[in-house]
C-alpha cells in the first residue's frame, strides 16, 4: 500500500488505466498477446489480472500474470522499485511463494510509460510480475497453527535479507528463475543479497514505516473531532515517549512492511483424516518494504492477522511464537510490540480515512482495516498493555518444548 516516501499529498495521482489501454502495455512493453484482463484492488496503484493468449511462439510462456502499473509519487523512485523487485526475485529463488518480474522486450524489469492528461504528461513505472494461485487469507477462518506459520514465514523473510549488502549487483543481474515447490528458506541460506541501489531502503519519510508514526499527526483531521482521534493522539504520545527513545536498542534489518491479510495468499489440501490443510501459497506486494526492525515486521503482522479474527486478543501469541522459532526477541523488543501493534493499527486507521477523501471511488478496499480496526484497537487500549502481554507471552510459551498447549 506504498504512497511513496515522501509524505501523503494530493499530488499523488492513482493511475485509472483502461482495460484497453492496460492490455495495450502488456502487448507493446512485453510482447505479449493479452487474451482477457480484468482489474484488481489496489491501495494507490493499479493491478491487473492478465490472461495471455498462447501461440506455437510463446508455448513455454506466461498464460497468467498480473500487470502492475504504480502511481506517479513511487514511479519517481525507479532504484527502490527495482530493488524491491529483484528482492522478490531473490525470495523466490530461495523458495519463497514470491512473484518474478518478467522481461520488457528491451530486457528490463520496469517500464516507464507516460500519458497526456491534457494539462500534462504524468509517467507512471509497470511492471508484469507472474501471477500467483490462492485465496487471500482473510478470506477463510485463520487456525492457530496457521498463525503461527505465518509468524515464522515473516520471521524468516527477515532473516533471509538480514546480510544484504549494497555494493554490486551480482547474481541478481541474471534473468529470474522459476523454481516453485521449494520450501521458504531451505535454498540459497548461505547467499547474500546484492544490490548497488539497496541503500534506497533506507526510507527516512516513509509514512508506513512503523518508525515515522508521529508523521500521523498532519492527518488526524481526517477522523474528525472524537473518541478515535483521543486514542490516536494519545498512542502518538506513547510512541514518541516510550518507542523512539528505544530504537536504538531495536535490531535492524529490512522488513516487507506490510504482511497483511490480503497480501498473504493460500491454498488448501486435505489431510490424512479428510480435514481442510492450510499453506501460504503467495507473498505479495512488496512496495511498503523498507529498513526497519525485526520487531516491525512481528508488530505489523499480528495487528493485520487481527483484523478478521473472532478473538482478535489471542492472536498475537500464536504469531509470536512462530516469529520467535527463528527470532527470538529481546526484552527491549518485546517491551515495545504492544505499543508497535497499536501504533500500526493507528496508522492503518488513519491513513485509510485520508486517503478515502482524496479517493473515495476506492473507499470499499480503503477501509478494510476499518471494519474490525477501530474495535480492535479499543479494546487493546481498554484491557492495557499488562494484560495483552500477558495473553501473548503465556501462549507464545505454551509453544517451548516440554510445555503442553
Amino acid at each position: 500500500m506504498s504512497s511513496g516516501d515522501g509524505q501523503q499529498s494530493q499530488a499523488l495521482t492513482k493511475p485509472t488505466f483502461s482495460e484497453v489501454q492496460a492490455s495495450a502495455i502488456v502487448e507493446s512493453v512485453f510482447g505479449l498477446k493479452v487474451s482477457k484482463i480484468q482489474p484488481l484492488p489496489s491501495y494507490d496503484d493499479q493491478n491487473f489480472h492478465v490472461y495471455i493468449s498462447r501461440t506455437k511462439d510463446t508455448t513455454d510462456g506466461p498464460s497468467e500474470c498480473v500487470l502492475k502499473i504504480n502511481n506517479t509519487e513511487s514511479s519517481k523512485t525507479p532504484d527502490l522499485i527495482e530493488v524491491q523487485s529483484h528482492i522478490m526475485m531473490f525470495l523466490r529463488a530461495a523458495g519463497f511463494p514470491t512473484a518474478s518480474v518478467y522481461r520488457t522486450k528491451g530486457d528490463h524489469i520496469t517500464s516507464l510509460t507516460s500519458v497526456d492528461s491534457g494539462s500534462e504528461i504524468k509517467s507512471y513505472l509497470v511492471r508484469l510480475l507472474t501471477y500467483l494461485p490462492g485465496r487471500p487469507i482473510a478470506e477463510i477462518p485463520i487456525s492457530s497453527q496457521l498463525l503461527y506459520e505465518i509468524g515464522r514465514l515473516a520471521a524468516k523473510l527477515d532473516k533471509t535479507l538480514e546480510h544484504s549488502e549494497g555494493q554490486h549487483a551480482g547474481q541478481m543481474g541474471r534473468k529470474p528463475e522459476w523454481r516453485q515447490g521449494v520450501h521458504p528458506g531451505s535454498q540459497c541460506s548461505n547467499q547474500n543479497f546484492h544490490h548497488p541501489q539497496l541503500s534506497s531502503l533506507h526510507r527516512e519519510n516513509f509514512i508506513w514505516n512503523l518508525k515515522n508514526v508521529p508523521l500521523l499527526e498532519k492527518y488526524l483531521y481526517a477522523l474528525g473531532q472524537n473518541r478515535k482521534r483521543e486514542i490516536v493522539e494519545q498512542v502518538i504520545q506513547l510512541f514518541k515517549d516510550e518507542v523512539m527513545t528505544k530504537l536504538s536498542h531495536f535490531r535492524e534489518c529490512i522488513n516487507h512492511g506490510d504482511l497483511n491479510d490480503h497480501n498473504i495468499l493460500i491454498e488448501s489440501s486435505k489431510s490424512a483424516c479428510g480435514d481442510a490443510v492450510y499453506q501460504v501459497s503467495g507473498i505479495l506486494d512488496f512496495d511498503d518494504m523498507s529498513y526497519g526492525y525485526y520487531v516491525f515486521e512481528v508488530a505489523i503482522t499480528i495487528m493485520y492477522m487481527m483484523i478478521e479474527s473472532k478473538t482478535p486478543i489471542q492472536v498475537g501469541g500464536h504469531v509470536l511464537a512462530g516469529f520467535e522459532s527463528v527470532i527470538p526477541l529481546t526484552p527491549a523488543e518485546k517491551g515495545a510490540l504492544f505499543l508497535l501493534v497499536c501504533s500500526r493499527f493507528c496508522q492503518s486507521l488513519v491513513l485509510a480515512a485520508y486517503s478515502c477523501h482524496l479517493y473515495p471511488e476506492n473507499e470499499e478496499y480503503l477501509m478494510i482495516t476499518a471494519k474490525t480496526g477501530w474495535r480492535h484497537l479499543q479494546q487493546m487500549f481498554d484491557m492495557g498493555q499488562k494484560a495483552v502481554e500477558e495473553i501473548w507471552f503465556e501462549t507464545a510459551k505454551s509453544y517451548e518444548p516440554g510445555i503442553s498447549m
